[in-house]
């Protein structure tokens, strides 16, 4: 008789494209979404946790193919009794979720309605470097108003968030554009309801920041050479056609008045593109109110991505300070958030239009941009941690602990095999704790604890000589009524 197979041992490995994040990690993305909380909050937003699952037919057309639910989404079908039922998938933004909110409880929501949301969301596409299938969002919302206002307070609210985690003025720039002025120039070019040249006119103009005002020209005309020598076909337009393009990429003055005079010759005779240009000028009129000057927010008509989804004004916050990249090379950080105007989103339930806006902050970019700027430590400190040298006495660390927590400090007592005293030390640095708290036998009788800074300790032990080891002790010994004010201190010196 054969013997039975063994079953294999599953594989401890991280499924393709997902990461696992681990404490200090979480801990800096729970206090920097804390901090946007506040903003947001202080503005006036209320805090929605909608389903991580919606149905497929809820995430409609936002999905990359509606004819294969599981093509870009984490998708499966519900199957009753009769082999038939619902298709689920995992959300994919935090936009969707809001307008099935908004459209299923509009009759119990105040309007406008004011919401954020932070949390994760899943997309099954390719992974990459640093491109993950899951990641965080942190989305502002406001649904229900069609005012300017709305769309100027997004942006000033932006401003006052990326200051509020540690990015200065000066390291960043709130630019905003209006899709309305883009149909405007797509009139003036004469493409009509060309629906097919106006995607591939809007296709090249996201290539803008790529290819610079040159490229564009070439890919809207004849086409052109890419770096690696391969030839890409043009979109055919001729050169009339395709200058309300660039001068609507190059219109950028040295101030609104001016950018908006330029946007002005690029539509033309546009309705649509005037309403863009006058909706631009609300925009800048009311920031201006608010002391919400150019070196914060600034109209800029080469913002263009997004503009396929957007009915409105757009908005991009770019982090302007230079960091270098793998190989060595100066750039600049980048966009770590962006919005605009959606006023089409609630129609698919309603039936009504139902005007929107809103902003999504990109959660692991503006970490990694905290990073950079050294606002973030890149160790977390640790808990104090109590040693154990004798199990028998476990109460008393106990008690230690306890008063400690009380106090408002993290503390925790050695859990491990007190046996070896090293190993307890080896246990605290890797911990990375600042501090541990010893009572042997003998402190036990005279009333003290010893208190051994390790942090201090550490920086003395790299490069400090034998004097000055004497004269900047590490350890301290103090009564056991003292430890949670010296121990206290000792923190307190550290930051």
């Amino acid at each position: 008789m054969a013997k039975p197979k063994k079953q294999p041992r599953p594989k401890a490995i991280t499924p393709k494209g997902f990461r696992d994040y681990f404490g200090q990690e979480v801990t800096q993305r729970t206090e920097m979404l804390r901090a946007i909380a506040d903003v947001y909050h202080r503005y006036g937003f209320d805090a929605l946790e909608s389903s991580a699952v919606e149905t497929v037919e809820a995430l409609g057309k936002f999905l990359p193919d509606v004819d294969r639910p599981n093509e870009g989404v984490f998708a499966w079908q519900e199957v009753d009794e009769n082999d038939k039922g619902d298709w689920m998938a995992l959300r994919y933004d935090l936009t969707a979720p809001l307008a099935r909110v908004y459209a299923q409880h509009r009759n119990d929501l105040p309007t406008p309605y004011r919401r954020y949301a932070m949390g994760p969301v899943w997309r099954n596409e390719k992974p990459g470097p640093g491109r993950y299938r899951q990641f965080y969002q942190c989305d502002a919302d406001t649904v229900g108003t069609a005012s300017m206002a709305a769309d100027a307070e997004i942006c000033a609210m932006l401003s006052d968030t990326l200051e509020t985690v540690g990015i200065p003025r000066g390291d960043y720039l709130v630019r905003v554009n209006n899709r309305k002025v883009l149909n405007g120039v797509l009139e003036a070019m004469g493409l009509g309801d060309d629906v097919a040249a106006r995607d591939n006119v809007l296709r090249t103009i996201d290539k803008f920041d790529k290819v610079g005002e040159a490229g564009v020209r070439e890919l809207l005309t004849k086409g052109r050479l890419d770096a690696s020598g391969a030839f890409i076909d043009g979109v055919g337009l001729s050169d009339d056609q395709a200058e309300p393009v660039i001068a609507f990429l190059t219109s950028k003055a040295t101030d609104t008045a001016g950018t908006l005079a330029n946007l002005q010759a690029a539509v033309g005779d546009s309705k649509i593109g005037a309403d863009g240009i006058a909706e631009l000028e609300q925009i800048g009129a009311l920031l201006a109110a608010g002391d919400y000057g150019a070196d914060r927010i600034e109209i800029d008509p080469s913002v263009v991505r997004g503009l396929g989804y957007y009915t409105g004004p757009v908005y991009e916050a770019e982090l302007t300070f230079e960091i270098f990249d793998e190989k060595g090379r100066k750039r600049q950080f980048g966009s770590v958030a962006g919005g605009g105007r959606y006023d089409d989103l609630v129609k698919r339930f309603t039936g009504q239009e139902v005007p929107a806006t809103g902003i999504s902050i990109g959660v692991d970019r503006l970490l990694a941009a905290l990073r950079e700027k050294g606002r973030i430590s890149a160790q977390a400190t640790g808990p104090v941690v109590v040693t154990v040298m004798d199990r028998d006495r476990m109460a008393d660390y106990q008690a230690m602990v306890a008063e400690l927590r009380n106090a408002g400090i993290r503390a925790e007592v050695y859990l491990g095999n007190p046996k070896n005293f090293g190993n307890q030390l080896k246990y605290a640095d890797k911990r990375n704790s600042p501090i541990a708290v010893i009572e042997g036998g003998d402190e036990k009788a005279g009333g003290i604890v010893q208190i051994k800074d390790l942090i201090l300790g550490a920086k003395i032990a790299e490069s400090a000589t034998l004097e000055e080891w004497k004269e900047r002790p590490s350890q301290f010994e103090v009564p056991r009524g003292d430890l949670v004010a010296k121990v206290r201190e000792i923190l307190d010196s550290q930051d």
